[in-house]
């Protein structure tokens, strides 16, 4: 599964890249925000600003918290240091990202929410990616596996999808942040179980994949 994570997320954030070079791509990035703009609904407003406030990084970093508890208690700590990188090393790279490329966001009359720093790429698509890919990495073998893998897809798509809904971001900028979320949780994941878990030198009661 990471192997396939890594080449859909190549593959996500190349073409987000080489989009903001293309002028069709862009006219579409354009056109998706405007159609989006015209066609809202009161109660599809109240959703995505709430996904918006529960996809930024201080939420992010509150649910880390909470499930680092919940890990801790069940001696997982292979788990916590899972979720952490993944979220710490998300937001690093999102941001470094963000500052290299400085694209503009939408304008302003489409936007429904308040932005912070540059459109690409989208740090809540980044954070949404990460997250679900770190929750199908842990709980790849629990009895309710098809309802998590459900979940965590219904998670990080409708939180790109949101992001343009409320004018913040192009569509470019959301496939990007996908990308970026699955190279990084992928390559958490292929580290952790290669270099240290596999070897038993630091989690010697638990694996990633012992959660039932």
């Amino acid at each position: 599964m990471p192997y396939v994570l890594l080449f859909i997320g190549c593959v996500g954030f190349l073409i987000g890249g080489i989009g903001l070079n293309i002028d069709q791509i862009q006219h579409f990035d354009f056109n998706s925000v405007v159609w989006m703009s015209t066609h809202r609904l009161e109660a599809l407003n109240g959703i995505t600003l709430t996904l918006s406030y529960l996809g930024g990084l201080p939420s992010m970093i509150v649910i880390t918290g909470l499930c680092s508890i919940y890990f801790i208690r069940q001696k997982q700590y292979a788990n916590i240091l899972m979720m952490s990188l993944g979220l710490l090393g998300a937001s690093i790279i999102g941001w470094i990202l963000k500052y290299l490329v400085d694209r503009p966001r939408p304008d302003e009359v489409f936007q429904i929410v308040k932005t912070y720093g540059a459109s690409f790429p989208s740090a809540h698509s980044i954070y949404a990616a990460v997250l679900c890919c770190s929750i199908m990495f842990i709980f790849q073998k629990h009895q309710q596996v098809k309802l998590i893998y459900l979940m965590g897809f219904l998670w990080f798509f409708s939180m790109g999808i949101s992001r343009v809904y409320l004018g913040a971001h192009f569509p470019t900028d959301v496939l990007a942040g996908w990308g970026i979320g699955f190279i990084w949780a992928a390559m958490v994941w292929l580290i952790l179980s290669s270099a240290t878990l596999s070897r038993n030198k630091i989690f010697l009661d638990k694996n990633l994949n012992e959660v039932e």
